[in-house]
């Protein structure tokens, strides 16, 4: 048997390791928009060809820290995952939210490398680059969500099962997919104000996102309020439906209305960016909520589910 001490000792380590990594995550935000994505030029592992750059230009030193912070990421979800698999039986949830995180970090690695080696950085293009910010995207939402859920149970919480009504796995899913289309669009939208100048103010920037002779990213740049704006509405929605559907369960109510809040003040954020012309403590604003919004989902969701199953007697 595993002591109490000991299972808590576990637990605050695995919510050091979500906070870390979601500090890393934010330090990646602040590399793209200070535009030192190239800071060690196309070279990985090595920075410039050193393994300490020697002289350091300002970028380097922003983009080697990132570099350093993302190699203690991975040796924590190491120790992360040893320690999990050494400390609970086969099958437990701990277990595979460990290893869905061992996955995820893994990604994380192999997407940076293949970032800089293939200059998707700072303000180069090629036509690959939207493509690969949308797949760091993904695997960095795929990383916190495993992370999560690994915290959660490590907790105490239970697991959920799958095994409910479809119509609260189809919501769910829709969900998730509507989180992931915003995500993307907003990694598009920013790197449409990375690789071309603001725009002097916000009519001229609606202007050059409708104008047919702006350029293609710059067109898509407005499809990320839309939806935001869109999805966000009927995300509060869903948070009314989910605490019905529970019948106000403590923890499914308790994180729908923070979700509800959360979206509220992500508008007012959005809207601030786009009149301040996205500087880079607004961004680093925008995708903290997001994440954070994203996290808060990935919670409601295992409570709710953990909810249905109980109560059908799975």
């Amino acid at each position: 048997m595993v002591s109490d001490s000991k299972l808590s000792g576990f637990a605050r380590f695995s919510v050091f390791a979500l906070l870390y990594n979601f500090a890393v995550v934010l330090w990646g935000v602040f590399l793209r928009a200070s535009k030192s994505g190239d800071g060690c030029g196309e070279h990985w592992l090595t920075c410039h060809g050193e393994v300490i750059p020697s002289a350091p230009a300002f970028k380097t030193v922003i983009e080697f820290s990132h570099r350093i912070s993302t190699a203690v990421a991975g040796f924590v979800v190491l120790a992360l995952v040893i320690w999990a698999f050494r400390k609970f039986r086969k099958g437990d949830a701990v277990r595979k939210a460990a290893a869905w995180t061992a996955f995820f970090i893994l990604l994380e690695v192999a997407i940076g490398a293949v970032i800089v080696l293939t200059g998707n950085t700072a303000q180069n293009w090629t036509p690959a680059r939207p493509y690969v910010m949308a797949a760091h995207l993904i695997i960095t939402f795929g990383l916190l969500a495993s992370l999560t859920l690994g915290a959660w149970f490590a907790s105490g919480r239970p697991a959920f099962t799958l095994d409910v009504e479809r119509k609260h796995l189809y919501v769910i899913a829709a969900l998730v997919g509507g989180m992931l289309v915003v995500g993307v669009s907003g990694s598009i939208a920013a790197l449409s104000n990375l690789l071309y100048e603001p725009s002097g103010s916000l009519g001229e920037g609606i202007r050059q996102d409708l104008s047919a002779d702006s350029p293609l990213l710059i067109q898509l740049r407005g499809f990320h309020p839309l939806t935001s704006v869109v999805f966000g509405v009927l995300l509060i929605f869903a948070m009314r439906w989910f605490k019905k559907e529970s019948e106000g369960a403590g923890d499914v109510r308790r994180f729908a209305d923070a979700i509800t809040v959360l979206v509220l003040v992500q508008f007012i954020s959005g809207f601030v960016t786009i009149l301040m012309h996205a500087p880079i403590l607004m961004q680093l604003l925008h995708l903290f909520l997001a994440d954070v919004v994203w996290m808060l989902f990935v919670l409601l969701s295992a409570s709710f589910l953990h909810r249905k199953g109980a109560r059908s007697g799975l």
